[in-house]
């Protein structure tokens, strides 16, 4: 039985190749699946956490039976000032001997994953032709996010990235970034929420009250700005907080985004706010944002839904039913649209067997030869 071990740039390198289309479909999947379950078979067991001496790490296994099974491992640093990033591997099962197949890095494909899932909500209920972006957070959730809404929106003309510090990983994604999306204006904004000063308050209300897109993606436990500095209309996402303690955003601006009406087509009325989320059951647990504002289910839509609603509708015209969200010029109160996810295991099976089932397609084209490095007698 031979095993399969993919690099970290292995892993980048084969993602690569993956277009925006493709990784928005594969989540289309996923989401479907949760929403649906009928539609399909899915296991997702409750993650196990053990404590280790400078780490929590958590095992996450699932599996999806039309693709397979996979288990994630993930240690998180104890102190909170260990910028190293989150070591992650994940396990691929071979479905006819249930066997390891494939050791897969997972560090960049957490966030891609998570990158994927937050650009189809933008697509299904975000602005048509966003120009202007501002995230949160100088880590790898962070450069996957903005990569992704660069290469689907030409229109983007502007993003700001607000860090607690200019520091190194800022100027690595910032480079990267601009290197690859030369056509956005780029800037960066120190802002600790913890030690706010008059003048970068001052800037990052600035950039927000002018922002499309909103991304939230840090380990924040106090909000990161009130929600009056946040334009009717705006899209956010909220990928940081996924415990009861951590939140990121205000119950106010939650609260902004609870349906409280429906589009009339005839009469071309505004389309609603929405909460958006990747799973209920998972977001009214952990979510801190959400338990905060004392969010019930019925407050709250899956995007599987909206995924099933689309396919449901694509004969016909799928926007007269959800319409894109359209903003109020110069109000501050309105509705908004949000996107929160804490993740799903199911996401870490789809994009963890998409990545070895392309390694395998490249290696079967002697493309470039042996992708990864393979054991061939693993069991020997």
């Amino acid at each position: 039985m031979s095993v399969r071990v993919l690099t970290g740039t292995d892993v980048r390198n084969i993602t690569a190749e993956l277009s925006v289309e493709f990784l928005q479909s594969l989540m289309e999947d996923v989401f479907a699946l949760i929403s649906s379950p009928e539609s399909g078979t899915a296991y997702l067991p409750h993650r196990i956490s053990i404590p280790m001496e400078n780490h929590t790490a958590l095992f996450m296994p699932a599996r999806i039976s039309t693709m397979g099974t996979a288990m994630k491992v993930v240690s998180v640093p104890s102190n909170s000032d260990d910028k190293r990033g989150l070591p992650a591997s994940t396990l691929v099962l071979d479905k006819h001997t249930g066997a390891v197949k494939a050791i897969v890095n997972a560090r960049s494909l957490t966030a891609l994953r998570n990158a994927a899932g937050s650009l189809l909500s933008t697509t299904l209920i975000g602005p048509i032709s966003p120009t202007r972006i501002v995230a949160f957070g100088a880590g790898e959730q962070v450069l996957a996010h903005l990569d992704l809404h660069f290469q689907a929106f030409p229109s983007v003309k502007s993003c700001t990235i607000v860090n607690r510090s200019i520091n190194d990983r800022l100027s690595s994604i910032t480079s990267q970034l601009a290197d690859k999306h030369p056509s956005v204006n780029l800037s960066v904004l120190a802002y600790d929420a913890f030690n706010v000063t008059s003048e970068s308050s001052a800037r990052l209300r600035s950039y927000l009250s002018n922002a499309d897109i909103i991304i939230t993606a840090t380990p924040s436990h106090l909000p990161l700005f009130p929600s009056s500095w946040v334009r009717s209309g705006t899209h956010v996402i909220l990928i940081g907080s996924y415990t009861p303690q951590m939140k990121e955003v205000d119950t106010d601006l939650i609260m902004r985004a609870i349906p409280t009406s429906f589009h009339n087509d005839e009469t071309n009325e505004t389309h609603s706010p929405i909460l958006l989320v990747d799973s209920i059951s998972a977001c009214l647990v952990e979510a801190g944002e959400i338990i905060e504002a004392g969010i019930k289910p019925s407050q709250v839509v899956e995007i599987g839904k909206f995924v099933l609603d689309k396919r449901e509708h694509v004969r016909s015209n799928w926007r007269k039913f959800h319409p894109k969200s359209k903003g109020v010029a110069n109000d501050f109160v309105g509705p908004i649209t949000i996107f929160k996810s804490v993740g799903v295991g199911l996401q870490d099976v789809a994009i963890a067997y998409a990545v070895v089932d392309k390694a395998e397609e490249k290696e079967r084209s002697n493309a470039k030869g042996t992708m990864g490095v393979v054991v061939l007698d693993f069991d020997a």
